[in-house]
This record gives C-alpha cells, sequence and structure tokens, in this order.
C-alpha cells in the first residue's frame, strides 16, 4: 500500500483552505449553492486535499459529493440547509441513488447513499466537522419526498414501525420496480425516486473518517449512516433529529463519544451488521462512551425544552441499540458512561442467523424509561442471504446500570429460543426502580415465542414478572442487583423459564418478599447465595 504523497511539489504549493464563496456560493439561504459548493470540493480534491470552508451563513444545497483528504468546516454561525426537492416529475434535485440489484433483504434507506446532502463512497481521509449545523429542512425521513416540518407532532398510523405518515402522503412504487423479496424488500413504502434526498451524511466504504463538534437537526432517515467502513470517528456531535440519529452498518474500528442524540421517532446510536452496504460482513472493534440519548419531541432538546409527549405506541425511541439488522453479526463492542433519557432502554438484538457475541457494557443511568432497561433478544427473523438457523448470542457483561422510573410492561428481559438459549450473561451492580402497577393477569400471562417477529419489548406484550424475566438462556449470573418498585406490582419480581445453571448473588427485593417473588420453570442447575425471597441453593 502507498500512503506517500504522489506529488508533494504541487501539494505544498496548494491553498489549504477553499473557502465556498470564492466558488460563487451567496450562503443567503435562498440561492441554491450546490454547484459552488461542489466546485470548492473539487478544487480541494484536485489539490490534493484541504478545508473547504463555509463562513457564517446559511447555504442552500442539495447533493454534496465528498472527495478524499478534504475537511467539511462548517464554522460558527454557518448552517448547511437542505434544500427541498423538486416537484415529482421535474429534474434536479438530489444525486439519484446508485443503480445497484435489488435488494431484497434490506430497506432501501440502508441499501443506496448518494441520495443523500452529503456523502461519500470509497474515500480516504474525509473530515466534517463544527461548530457550525446541518440542517435537514428538505430530506424525506423514508415516506414521502419531504419529511413533515422540524418537531411535528404526527400521528402514528398502526403497527410497530417508527414510520408516520408524511406531508404529501406515501408515494406510489416507481416505474420499473421489481418484485418483492421474501421480507417485502423492495417495496414502494421507502423506495425514493431521483431528486428526493433522505440522508444528512452517508458514507458507504471509507477510510479514516471523522465527524466531529457538529450540529445535526432534523436529519431525515438517518443524520450519520457509516456502512461498511473502517476507522470511523464520530465525536462530539449533537443530534435532535426525526428518526435515526447514528447508525454504523457493518464497519470496524469505530469510536463514537460526547455525543448528544435526542431521537423520539427512531434509534439514536445504532450499531448494526445488514447487508444493505452491498456485502456480508461483521462490525466489529466499536466502542460507545460518554453519550446522552433522549425521546424528547424534536427540537425540545435543542432548544432546551425537553417536551414530553408521548407520541406513538411504546413510547419514544431514542436509544442505543445493537441490532436489529443483524446478518454480519457483531463482536467486540464496549458501551460505557451513557445516560439514557425518556427513551427506550438499552437492545441488543441478534435475530439474523450470525453472532453477537463479546459485548460489554459499563455505568449507564437511565431515567423514565419507556421499556425494557436491558433487552436481549436471539430471535429466527434470519433475513440474510443464506440464513437457514438462529445465530448465537454470547459473552454479554453489563455493569453498573442505574434505571428508575421504568415503565411496568418489562423489567430486565432476555429472551432466546427453545434450543437456543442465549449464554453467558452477567448482570452485575444494577438497580432497577419500577413503576409498578403490574396486574395478576398480567402475572399468569403466557409470553409469546415470535420468533421471527420484529425484535421490540412492547410487541411481547406485558411480561408475568416486573424486575428480571429470563428465558431460553445459560449461565446467566445476576450480582448485586436491587429491585424496587414505585407503587405495588401484583408480579413476582423474578421468573426464569428455561434457564441452565443460574448463578444468583445479592439480590434485593422490596420488604415483604417472599418465595412467591421468584418463579422457576424448567430451571437446571441453580445457584443461589444471600438473595431476598430464596434460601441459598446450589441444585
Amino acid at each position: 500500500m502507498n500512503i506517500t504523497p504522489s506529488q508533494p511539489a504541487e501539494r505544498a504549493a496548494a491553498p489549504s483552505e477553499f473557502d465556498v464563496r470564492r466558488f460563487g456560493a451567496v450562503g443567503d439561504g435562498r440561492v441554491l449553492d450546490t454547484p459552488a459548493i461542489n466546485r470548492a470540493v473539487a478544487a480541494a480534491g484536485a489539490a490534493g486535499g484541504g478545508s473547504v470552508v463555509f463562513p457564517a451563513g446559511d447555504y442552500l444545497s442539495h447533493s454534496i459529493r465528498l472527495q478524499s483528504w478534504i475537511t467539511l468546516e462548517f464554522r460558527a454561525g454557518a448552517t448547511l440547509i437542505a434544500a427541498d426537492p423538486p416537484p415529482a416529475g421535474e429534474p434536479g434535485g438530489y444525486d439519484a441513488p446508485e443503480t445497484a440489484p435489488p435488494n431484497h433483504h434490506q430497506d432501501f434507506g440502508h441499501s443506496r447513499f448518494r441520495n443523500s446532502l452529503i456523502w461519500g463512497e470509497d474515500l480516504e481521509g474525509v473530515t466534517i466537522c463544527g461548530p457550525g449545523r446541518i440542517y435537514g429542512r428538505g430530506l424525506s425521513r423514508g415516506n414521502g419526498r419531504i419529511a413533515s416540518p422540524l418537531g411535528t407532532v404526527a400521528p402514528q398510523p398502526p403497527g410497530h414501525l417508527p414510520d408516520v405518515l408524511e406531508a404529501d402522503g406515501p408515494i406510489a412504487p416507481l416505474p420499473g420496480m421489481p418484485p418483492a423479496g421474501p421480507f417485502g424488500y423492495p417495496h414502494a413504502l421507502d423506495t425514493l425516486p431521483a431528486g428526493v434526498g433522505n440522508k444528512a451524511i452517508a458514507l458507504r466504504g471509507c477510510r479514516a473518517m471523522l465527524v466531529r463538534d457538529l450540529t445535526i437537526l432534523h436529519g431525515g432517515h438517518f443524520g450519520i449512516l457509516a456502512a461498511g467502513c473502517d476507522n470511523v470517528v464520530i465525536d462530539g456531535v449533537f443530534i435532535d433529529t426525526n428518526r435515526d440519529g447514528i447508525d454504523i452498518d457493518a464497519c470496524a474500528n469505530v469510536r463514537i463519544s460526547n455525543c448528544s442524540v435526542n431521537s423520539p421517532w427512531d434509534d439514536g446510536i445504532c450499531v448494526k451488521s445488514s447487508c444493505g452496504f452491498g456485502g456480508v460482513r461483521p462490525v466489529e472493534n466499536v466502542t460507545i462512551s460518554n453519550c446522552y440519548v433522549s425521546g424528547f419531541v424534536e427540537g425540545t432538546l435543542y432548544d432546551g425544552t425537553r417536551a414530553r409527549i408521548i407520541q406513538h405506541r411504546g413510547g419514544p425511541i431514542g436509544r442505543i441499540k445493537l441490532g436489529t439488522e443483524a446478518s454480519g453479526g457483531f463482536r467486540n463492542i464496549a458501551i460505557s458512561n451513557c445516560v439514557f433519557e425518556f427513551c427506550r432502554g438499552l437492545a441488543i438484538e441478534q435475530v439474523d442467523g450470525a453472532g453477537m457475541e463479546d459485548v460489554v457494557v459499563s455505568n449507564l443511568v437511565m431515567r423514565e424509561v419507556m421499556n425494557a432497561p436491558v433487552f436481549i433478544r436471539l430471535g429466527a427473523r434470519l433475513r440474510a442471504p443464506g440464513a437457514t438457523a438462529p445465530g448465537v448470542v454470547r459473552r454479554i457483561a453489563i455493569s453498573n446500570v442505574v434505571a428508575h422510573d421504568v415503565a411496568p410492561e418489562h423489567g430486565i428481559f432476555i429472551a432466546g429460543l427453545p434450543g437456543h438459549p442465549v449464554t453467558d450473561v452477567r448482570l452485575a451492580g444494577i438497580q432497577l426502580h419500577s413503576r409498578g402497577g403490574g396486574t395478576a393477569a398480567d402475572a399468569a400471562r403466557t409470553v409469546p415465542e415470535m420468533p421471527r417477529d420484529y425484535p421490540e419489548p412492547m410487541l411481547f406484550g406485558p411480561l408475568p414478572a416486573w424486575g428480571v424475566y429470563v428465558r431460553h438462556a445459560a449461565r446467566v449470573q445476576l450480582r448485586d442487583v436491587t429491585l424496587a418498585l414505585l407503587a405495588p406490582d401484583a408480579r413476582p419480581a423474578i421468573e426464569l423459564d428455561d434457564v441452565a445453571s443460574p448463578d444468583c448473588a445479592g439480590l434485593r427485593l422490596p420488604d415483604g418478599n417472599s418465595d412467591g417473588d421468584w418463579v422457576l420453570r424448567n430451571v437446571t442447575g441453580l445457584r443461589v447465595r444471600d438473595c431476598d425471597g430464596q434460601a441459598d441453593t446450589q441444585s
């Protein structure tokens, strides 16, 4: 591999800054600055690299095409505004999605990258930095030509997916669209025509990428999507958006730190391994640290009001999640020192036939939790090329978690499948304070298996235990776990069902507990030491 500049003299003589105004940008928020911005990017690329600078101003633009070794620098007071797409049937607008075979395993938003405000493919050494802003005003969120305005409280249609009806309604099928495969892809709902953009920043197959000290508002389907990339750093980014915040898909060596993401309608920070980028590879060596995720009304984290409105079934999303897209698998993931507020809990999901292994989570604070503060799921959706059997979920360690005001439907929720257990999970130093209110009817429920369904806790309905529910698992350790209630609950605190060799020590339950707080079904090799409501035992 050649890393030596091929023309050092020319590089040394080239200017290091390329002011977009010098290339014709106006920055008044009315004139379309796309051609001028792309001229500045092309000039920096031709010079071997440099900073494309946006001074203070409002720059209205469609697609910006990145090149290697450049920096997009949005200086204080600079805002890049995603322009509206042209009317249906008219030319222009955002770059057309790249031509590629139809993807029968993944949605359009994950599978196409050029239809974005800022995009790059197979690049190296690109930086996008603030302190300026990106405002995705004219972007679609994957259903219609343009999203509802920032902060709109839209109704949630039937179904569990976080899609809303946009201002101009669902789009019609595109002419010549191939028939959908077994998972319903491609389909008209999220397939967008040329000229419509749906991502603020999209990176595919890139190396050495840095996004830093930037604000993204109303970012469309994805604020940041990096797919099939290596050596990615996202640091100090603030996102307040109408769908996903940061998605890391089939990438390796990724560092996400010091970020705040408010995303009431979809995931805040999501690590996945889909086949949307054109191949199958694991996501590996990822750290997420010192981040904050929330589900307030869009725009209200940015303005400081933090409005709390339950806008759709299941409550706001806004969490950190591994999955659901999981065709390539996950390994070597570390999450630490993060805060969840008014959103769903941590989700760890492998449902597409690969592996989820070697995951460490530590030091989480959660408040106003909409569902399971910890959800670990092994399923059999198998939405991946060649997948025929469930994968594995193993070697997961979660420690030092405080979750207060947890919605009553779910506590800690770990679920494998019959014959395919979740294995080697350790939970230690957990404090869970449930809202309570569960009924005797909830306690008598049989939780459906739902092997092929979307892995979302609310779809399982209320669990029969309010604190910890584990089913189809082996070698699960619970250490120094405190379960508390903010109001009475008629369900037991703990239920273990089809669990081999569970190991429980130092579990604390509310006062007045009894052996009725534990439900054990098909449990073998149980070890209990110093736990409320259960005598010390080794069976």
